[in-house]
């Protein structure tokens, strides 16, 4: 399951291949709830009530869309001012390039960098961090990690009994990890991934109590 969940991922098909949905998606996790009791249904909600109905389908329209509509779906400011930058950027890049949107976020992910990455169109945008930043290039297609602390917990607890000095800074951490997953065996998005989904939650692992979310995300 968590190998389809990354194909899905590097092929910028989340959320059924829609861009805009890929960036609330990050835009609402950035403040760190809950992903899957309180992002995902939000993100399923501005779905049903804004894509399905035509009324909100580009980055274009999400720039244009007024706080007040936009919280009927989720109240916090600073979620949809980092969206609405995101957007901002990608719609200079499809106009710049002639591109829809799913084509300027894999763009963009194929051509941002990790070195420097607070110096990015994305980076410097307020309120989005190293693991936003991550996440997004993710899901246009990089193979890469966040440098989430529950992966690096798990990364950690396995370098420390095998007696490997910890990576000194995220950077460093993200470059480790896309070094070693191929000599482990995976992607190393499969190890984020993978690091993230045993993390138990009432007793079942997320793989086992999402099971039927995943497919859909």
């Amino acid at each position: 399951m968590v190998h389809e969940h990354c194909d899905r991922c590097l092929a910028s098909a989340r959320w059924h291949g829609n861009a805009l949905l890929m960036v609330i998606d990050a835009a609402f996790d950035s403040i760190g709830l809950n992903y899957f009791q309180s992002v995902v249904p939000r993100v399923e909600l501005f779905r049903q009530r804004f894509i399905e109905t035509g009324e909100i389908v580009t980055m274009e329209a999400l720039i244009k869309a007024t706080d007040e509509k936009l919280k009927e779906i989720w109240k916090n400011s600073r979620s949809w001012k980092v969206a609405k930058e995101i957007a901002f950027y990608l719609s200079h890049l499809k106009k710049k390039y002639r591109m829809d949107d799913k084509s300027a976020l894999i763009y963009w992910a194929k051509n941002a960098r990790l070195i420097d990455w607070e110096k990015d169109p994305v980076g410097s945008i307020g309120g989005v961090g190293i693991n936003t930043y991550q996440y997004l290039r993710m899901m246009g297609g990089v193979d890469t990690v966040m440098p989430d602390k529950i992966v690096k917990k798990v990364i950690y607890e396995i370098l420390d009994k095998a007696g490997v000095r910890r990576p000194a800074n995220d950077i460093d951490f993200v470059i480790f990890v896309e070094k070693i997953a191929p000599k482990l065996g995976y992607r190393a998005i499969e190890l984020c991934w993978m690091t993230w989904l045993i993390q138990s939650e009432a007793g079942l692992s997320r793989t086992e109590k999402y099971a039927d979310l995943l497919p859909k995300i």
